[in-house]
Protein backbone atom coordinates (compact mmCIF):
# COMPACT_ATOMS: atom_id res chain seq x y z
CA UNK A 1 0.00 0.00 0.00
CA UNK A 2 1.30 3.56 -0.94
CA UNK A 3 -0.11 5.14 2.49
CA UNK A 4 0.67 2.05 4.82
CA UNK A 5 3.23 4.70 6.62
CA UNK A 6 0.96 7.83 6.47
CA UNK A 7 0.01 9.39 9.87
CA UNK A 8 -3.14 8.86 11.25
CA UNK A 9 -5.10 9.29 13.81
CA UNK A 10 -5.76 5.35 15.21
CA UNK A 11 -6.87 3.66 18.62
CA UNK A 12 -4.21 1.93 18.03
CA UNK A 13 -1.29 4.62 17.02
CA UNK A 14 1.13 4.12 13.89
CA UNK A 15 1.94 0.84 13.02
CA UNK A 16 5.14 -0.69 14.62
CA UNK A 17 7.66 -0.72 13.05
CA UNK A 18 8.05 -1.44 9.03
CA UNK A 19 5.26 -4.29 8.66
CA UNK A 20 6.44 -6.13 5.70
CA UNK A 21 3.99 -3.86 3.19
CA UNK A 22 2.60 -6.72 0.67
CA UNK A 23 1.93 -9.02 4.31
CA UNK A 24 -0.20 -6.01 5.52
CA UNK A 25 -2.03 -5.82 2.25
CA UNK A 26 -3.18 -9.10 1.64
CA UNK A 27 -4.26 -8.86 4.96
CA UNK A 28 -6.04 -5.63 4.67
CA UNK A 29 -7.73 -7.07 1.67
CA UNK A 30 -8.97 -10.45 3.53
CA UNK A 31 -10.12 -8.42 6.14
CA UNK A 32 -12.32 -6.17 3.95
CA UNK A 33 -13.64 -9.04 2.11
CA UNK A 34 -14.51 -10.85 5.29
CA UNK A 35 -16.24 -6.98 6.78
CA UNK A 36 -18.45 -6.91 3.14
CA UNK A 37 -19.07 -10.62 3.04
CA UNK A 38 -21.10 -10.58 6.32
CA UNK A 39 -22.22 -7.41 5.48
CA UNK A 40 -23.63 -9.10 2.34
CA UNK A 41 -25.24 -11.93 4.16
CA UNK A 42 -26.67 -9.43 6.10
CA UNK A 43 -28.30 -7.49 3.89
CA UNK A 44 -29.86 -10.85 2.46
CA UNK A 45 -30.88 -12.15 5.51
CA UNK A 46 -33.02 -8.90 6.08
CA UNK A 47 -34.26 -8.97 2.62
CA UNK A 48 -35.39 -12.50 2.65
CA UNK A 49 -36.60 -11.81 6.07
CA UNK A 50 -38.99 -8.76 5.62
CA UNK A 51 -40.22 -10.56 2.45
CA UNK A 52 -41.17 -13.58 4.07
CA UNK A 53 -43.24 -11.67 6.65
CA UNK A 54 -45.05 -9.37 3.98
CA UNK A 55 -45.94 -12.46 2.08
CA UNK A 56 -47.35 -14.14 5.57
CA UNK A 57 -48.70 -10.76 6.41
CA UNK A 58 -50.66 -10.24 3.14
CA UNK A 59 -53.84 -12.68 1.03
CA UNK A 60 -55.20 -12.03 -2.02
CA UNK A 61 -58.48 -13.65 -0.55
CA UNK A 62 -60.89 -10.49 0.34
CA UNK A 63 -62.95 -12.97 2.20
CA UNK A 64 -60.70 -14.39 4.23
CA UNK A 65 -58.86 -11.41 5.02
CA UNK A 66 -58.65 -10.39 8.59
CA UNK A 67 -57.94 -6.28 7.83
CA UNK A 68 -57.33 -4.04 4.65
CA UNK A 69 -54.77 -1.60 4.53
CA UNK A 70 -54.83 0.39 1.11
CA UNK A 71 -55.87 -2.03 -1.78
CA UNK A 72 -53.85 -5.19 0.59
CA UNK A 73 -55.38 -7.28 2.96
CA UNK A 74 -54.02 -8.72 5.77
CA UNK A 75 -54.50 -11.91 7.38
CA UNK A 76 -54.28 -12.38 11.12
CA UNK A 77 -50.40 -12.67 11.54
CA UNK A 78 -50.17 -9.27 9.59
CA UNK A 79 -52.50 -7.50 11.85
CA UNK A 80 -50.26 -8.35 14.25
CA UNK A 81 -47.37 -7.43 12.53
CA UNK A 82 -48.70 -4.09 11.15
CA UNK A 83 -51.43 -2.90 13.14
CA UNK A 84 -51.52 -4.04 16.66
CA UNK A 85 -49.24 -2.37 19.52
CA UNK A 86 -46.58 -5.14 18.81
CA UNK A 87 -45.47 -3.67 15.50
CA UNK A 88 -43.63 -1.36 18.08
CA UNK A 89 -41.66 -4.46 19.78
CA UNK A 90 -40.39 -5.04 16.26
CA UNK A 91 -39.28 -1.73 15.42
CA UNK A 92 -37.65 -0.44 18.45
CA UNK A 93 -36.14 -4.46 18.95
CA UNK A 94 -33.65 -3.65 16.52
CA UNK A 95 -32.28 -0.49 17.99
CA UNK A 96 -32.03 -1.99 21.37
CA UNK A 97 -29.70 -5.09 20.10
CA UNK A 98 -27.49 -2.90 18.28
CA UNK A 99 -26.83 -1.47 21.31
CA UNK A 100 -26.43 -4.76 22.94
CA UNK A 101 -23.70 -5.75 20.23
CA UNK A 102 -21.53 -3.06 20.06
CA UNK A 103 -21.59 -2.25 24.06
CA UNK A 104 -20.98 -6.66 24.63
CA UNK A 105 -18.83 -7.24 21.92
CA UNK A 106 -15.51 -7.50 23.84
CA UNK A 107 -16.80 -9.98 25.55
CA UNK A 108 -18.37 -11.99 23.03
CA UNK A 109 -16.58 -15.23 20.60
CA UNK A 110 -16.58 -14.08 17.34
CA UNK A 111 -18.89 -17.33 16.77
CA UNK A 112 -21.46 -16.13 19.23
CA UNK A 113 -20.73 -12.20 17.99
CA UNK A 114 -21.42 -13.28 14.44
CA UNK A 115 -24.99 -15.20 15.27
CA UNK A 116 -25.88 -11.77 17.04
CA UNK A 117 -25.32 -10.27 13.40
CA UNK A 118 -27.23 -12.54 12.02
CA UNK A 119 -30.21 -12.70 14.60
CA UNK A 120 -30.20 -8.24 14.39
CA UNK A 121 -30.18 -8.54 10.94
CA UNK A 122 -33.36 -10.99 10.32
CA UNK A 123 -35.11 -8.92 13.68
CA UNK A 124 -34.14 -5.61 11.32
CA UNK A 125 -36.00 -6.92 8.29
CA UNK A 126 -39.00 -7.94 10.08
CA UNK A 127 -38.82 -4.30 11.15
CA UNK A 128 -38.75 -3.33 7.37
CA UNK A 129 -41.29 -5.51 5.96
CA UNK A 130 -44.04 -2.47 5.94
CA UNK A 131 -42.15 -1.05 3.16
CA UNK A 132 -44.12 -3.22 1.28
CA UNK A 133 -47.64 -1.78 2.16
CA UNK A 134 -45.81 1.38 1.36
CA UNK A 135 -44.02 1.62 -1.61
CA UNK A 136 -44.44 -0.40 -5.05
CA UNK A 137 -42.34 -2.93 -5.21
CA UNK A 138 -40.33 -2.16 -8.40
CA UNK A 139 -39.72 1.07 -6.58
CA UNK A 140 -38.04 -0.84 -4.34
CA UNK A 141 -36.20 -2.53 -6.17
CA UNK A 142 -35.15 0.65 -8.25
CA UNK A 143 -34.06 2.56 -5.26
CA UNK A 144 -32.03 -1.09 -3.72
CA UNK A 145 -30.22 -0.98 -7.05
CA UNK A 146 -29.16 3.20 -6.54
CA UNK A 147 -28.20 2.91 -2.97
CA UNK A 148 -26.17 -0.53 -3.95
CA UNK A 149 -24.46 1.54 -6.84
CA UNK A 150 -23.89 4.84 -3.94
CA UNK A 151 -23.13 2.87 -1.67
CA UNK A 152 -20.33 0.85 -3.65
CA UNK A 153 -18.72 4.21 -5.03
CA UNK A 154 -18.65 6.10 -1.70
CA UNK A 155 -16.94 3.02 0.09
CA UNK A 156 -14.33 2.74 -3.08
CA UNK A 157 -13.64 6.48 -2.44
CA UNK A 158 -13.14 5.96 1.29
CA UNK A 159 -10.85 2.57 0.64
CA UNK A 160 -8.57 4.36 -1.64
CA UNK A 161 -8.81 8.17 -0.91
CA UNK A 162 -5.40 9.43 0.57
CA UNK A 163 -6.95 12.30 1.96
CA UNK A 164 -7.83 12.26 5.57
CA UNK A 165 -11.07 11.75 6.80
CA UNK A 166 -10.63 11.25 10.49
CA UNK A 167 -11.73 15.51 11.12
CA UNK A 168 -15.34 14.42 9.12
CA UNK A 169 -15.95 12.07 12.04
CA UNK A 170 -17.42 14.65 14.47
CA UNK A 171 -19.29 16.33 11.76
CA UNK A 172 -20.97 13.19 10.38
CA UNK A 173 -21.44 12.39 13.97
CA UNK A 174 -23.59 15.84 15.22
CA UNK A 175 -25.27 15.58 11.87
CA UNK A 176 -26.56 12.08 12.68
CA UNK A 177 -28.08 13.24 16.02
CA UNK A 178 -29.32 16.04 14.35
CA UNK A 179 -31.40 13.26 11.93
CA UNK A 180 -32.55 10.90 14.86
CA UNK A 181 -33.64 13.82 16.83
CA UNK A 182 -35.75 15.58 13.69
CA UNK A 183 -37.19 12.23 13.06
CA UNK A 184 -38.42 11.78 16.68
CA UNK A 185 -40.14 15.59 16.63
CA UNK A 186 -41.73 14.66 12.74
CA UNK A 187 -43.51 11.48 14.78
CA UNK A 188 -45.56 13.60 16.12
CA UNK A 189 -46.17 16.57 14.18
CA UNK A 190 -46.26 14.21 10.31
CA UNK A 191 -44.59 17.31 9.10
CA UNK A 192 -43.86 15.85 5.12
CA UNK A 193 -41.47 19.18 4.83
CA UNK A 194 -39.42 18.24 7.90
CA UNK A 195 -39.74 14.20 6.62
CA UNK A 196 -38.14 16.12 3.21
CA UNK A 197 -35.41 17.60 4.84
CA UNK A 198 -34.38 15.21 7.11
CA UNK A 199 -34.48 12.97 4.07
CA UNK A 200 -32.28 14.80 1.72
CA UNK A 201 -29.85 15.88 5.30
CA UNK A 202 -30.07 12.23 6.53
CA UNK A 203 -28.82 10.82 2.67
CA UNK A 204 -25.33 13.24 3.23
CA UNK A 205 -24.72 12.28 6.62
CA UNK A 206 -24.76 8.37 5.79
CA UNK A 207 -22.88 9.11 2.64
CA UNK A 208 -20.24 10.64 4.70
CA UNK A 209 -20.30 7.95 7.03
CA UNK A 210 -19.78 5.23 4.22
CA UNK A 211 -16.39 6.86 3.14
CA UNK A 212 -15.83 7.37 6.98
CA UNK A 213 -16.43 4.29 8.08
CA UNK A 214 -14.61 2.38 4.73
CA UNK A 215 -11.45 4.51 5.89
CA UNK A 216 -12.02 3.95 9.66
CA UNK A 217 -11.77 0.52 8.74
CA UNK A 218 -9.09 0.27 6.97
CA UNK A 219 -6.30 1.91 8.83
CA UNK A 220 -7.52 0.12 12.08
CA UNK A 221 -6.20 -2.70 10.55
CA UNK A 222 -2.89 -1.35 9.36
CA UNK A 223 -2.30 0.01 12.67
CA UNK A 224 -3.67 -2.61 14.80
CA UNK A 225 -5.30 -6.08 13.61
CA UNK A 226 -2.09 -6.59 11.14
CA UNK A 227 0.23 -6.81 13.83
CA UNK A 228 -2.69 -8.39 16.79
CA UNK A 229 -4.91 -10.40 14.66
CA UNK A 230 -6.60 -13.59 16.23
CA UNK A 231 -10.15 -12.87 17.95
CA UNK A 232 -9.80 -9.32 18.07
CA UNK A 233 -9.71 -9.32 14.21
CA UNK A 234 -12.71 -11.16 14.19
CA UNK A 235 -14.36 -9.64 16.30
CA UNK A 236 -13.39 -6.57 14.88
CA UNK A 237 -14.75 -7.41 11.55
CA UNK A 238 -18.34 -8.21 12.71
CA UNK A 239 -18.53 -4.57 14.56
CA UNK A 240 -17.34 -3.69 11.14
CA UNK A 241 -19.49 -5.15 9.24
CA UNK A 242 -22.24 -3.76 11.23
CA UNK A 243 -21.50 -0.48 10.75
CA UNK A 244 -21.58 -0.94 6.77
CA UNK A 245 -24.34 -2.65 7.25
CA UNK A 246 -26.16 0.50 9.02
CA UNK A 247 -25.26 2.71 6.45
CA UNK A 248 -26.67 1.00 3.78
CA UNK A 249 -29.42 0.16 5.15
CA UNK A 250 -30.48 3.91 6.51
CA UNK A 251 -28.86 4.99 2.88
CA UNK A 252 -31.67 2.78 1.28
CA UNK A 253 -34.64 3.75 3.64
CA UNK A 254 -33.69 7.36 3.44
CA UNK A 255 -33.56 6.98 -0.83
CA UNK A 256 -36.83 4.92 -0.81
CA UNK A 257 -38.18 8.28 0.92
CA UNK A 258 -37.25 10.17 -1.55
CA UNK A 259 -37.39 8.71 -4.80
CA UNK A 260 -40.06 5.72 -3.82
CA UNK A 261 -43.30 5.31 -5.32
CA UNK A 262 -46.44 5.31 -3.35
CA UNK A 263 -48.65 2.19 -3.73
Amino acid sequence: MSDLDRNYSSPFGRAAGRTDAAAVDAGLRAYMLRIYNYMSIGLAITGLAALGVYMAATTGDASGAAARIGSTYLTSFGVAMFVSPLKWVFILAPLAMVFAISFGINRLKPATAQMLFWAFSALMGVSMSSIFLVYTHTSIVRVFFITAASFGALSLYGYTTRRDLTGMGSFLFMGLIGVIIASLVNLFVASSMLQFIVSIVGVLVFAGLTAWDTQRLKNDYIYGYASQGGEMADRAAIVGALSLYLNFVNLFTLLLQLLGQRD
